[in-house]
Parts: structure tokens; C-alpha cells; sequence
């Protein structure tokens, strides 16, 4: 089974480019993201807690995030594949996946990485902002501290992936279409 990681800066387009490759695939798509804002809107403890970090622009602490992973990989049968979409988002949470996957005889195939650059992910962000009402993409000050959140945190995956032989660079700009054949194509080559 293919275990692809979908990485990428917020506003990279990675919930949009899960789903094509999903719908290309087959894959089981694992967005934390959308299940963290599921809990948001079920005002449960766990999404009381996530959305404290997440209005500010920081990142939910590991363990949270590390235990909701632990459920859905119980849950998952035979698949052709898993791409994970905002997991791992630092080094810790790779380690962690890596422990995890390896107990059950897996292990990350690829990461692929959709490389924007800053103004671009700037102007996605608002846009999306205004089109769903996501706070977290309405404030230029929490949008920059996310983007930087990301550089310091979350960018260090690359090195660890890099010197694994892992790393796939997907140029990330041009229409979603033609994302989503780059990436195609890549996954078709592994």
C-alpha cells in the first residue's frame, strides 16, 4: 500500500490536490485539518482545545493530533493507499508516523511537496478566507504567522525526508488541473 504524504505550506492546495488524487486513486484521504475543524464545529473538548492554537496560527500540539492519527489507522482496511493531508507537520510527528506504520509492516512511500511561492500562498489564503469564512484566513498577521509557523516547524520535513530518499518537489502554481497531473504523474512513477 502507497503511504503518500501531502505537504505543503497553508494555502498550498493540498485539501484540492487530496481530493484529485483521491478520485484518481483510490486512495483514503487523511486530512487533520478537516477532522480538527470537525471537532471545532461538534464543540467537542479535543476542538475546544485545537481551535485555541489554531485562531492564533499555531500549530495543535502533538499529542492531540498524534492520538486522532492512532484511531483512523485502527480503522483503515486494504487500500491502495493513504495520502495524509496536514500529518505529519513536524519532525516529531514523522518519527511518531514512521513508529507507527513500521508496527504494522508500512511505511511513508513519499513525500510530495507542492512548492508555492509566499505571495501566491498570501493571495490563496484571503481568497479562501472570503469564499468560506475560515478566521484563520482573514487576517494578513495570522496569515504570516502561520506561513512562518510553517517555516520554522514544519519545512525541517523536507530534510528529514530528503535524506530518507523520500522527497518529491511538485511545482505547486499554474492551474489546479495541471497540479494535480504533475502529482498524478509522480505517483504513477512510484
Amino acid at each position: 500500500m502507497l503511504q503518500l504524504i501531502l505537504f505543503g505550506p497553508p494555502g498550498a492546495g493540498k485539501g484540492t490536490q487530496a481530493q484529485a488524487l483521491v478520485e484518481h486513486f483510490k486512495f483514503v484521504h487523511l486530512s487533520t485539518g478537516d477532522l480538527l475543524r470537525a471537532e471545532i464545529a461538534a464543540q467537542t473538548a479535543l476542538g475546544l482545545e485545537a481551535k485555541r492554537f489554531i485562531d492564533a496560527g499555531e500549530l495543535v500540539p502533538d499529542e492531540t493530533v498524534i492520538g486522532m492519527i492512532r484511531i483512523l489507522l485502527d480503522r483503515i482496511d486494504t487500500v491502495p493507499g493513504v495520502i495524509y493531508d496536514g500529518f505529519p507537520r513536524t519532525v516529531a510527528q514523522a518519527k511518531e508516523l514512521d513508529k507507527m506504520l513500521t508496527s504494522c509492516k508500512e511505511g511513508i512511500t513519499a513525500l510530495l511537496s507542492l512548492e508555492v511561492p509566499h505571495d501566491e500562498l498570501v493571495k490563496r489564503l484571503l481568497l479562501r478566507g472570503e469564499s468560506s469564512g475560515r478566521t484563520d484566513d482573514t487576517d494578513i498577521a495570522t496569515i504570516e504567522n502561520r506561513i512562518s509557523v510553517y517555516e520554522a516547524k514544519t519545512q525541517p520535513l523536507i530534510d528529514y525526508y530528503t535524506q530518507l530518499g523520500k522527497y518529491h518537489p511538485i511545482a505547486g502554481v499554474g492551474t489546479i488541473q495541471e497540479i494535480s497531473q504533475r502529482l498524478i504523474s509522480d505517483v504513477d512513477k512510484l
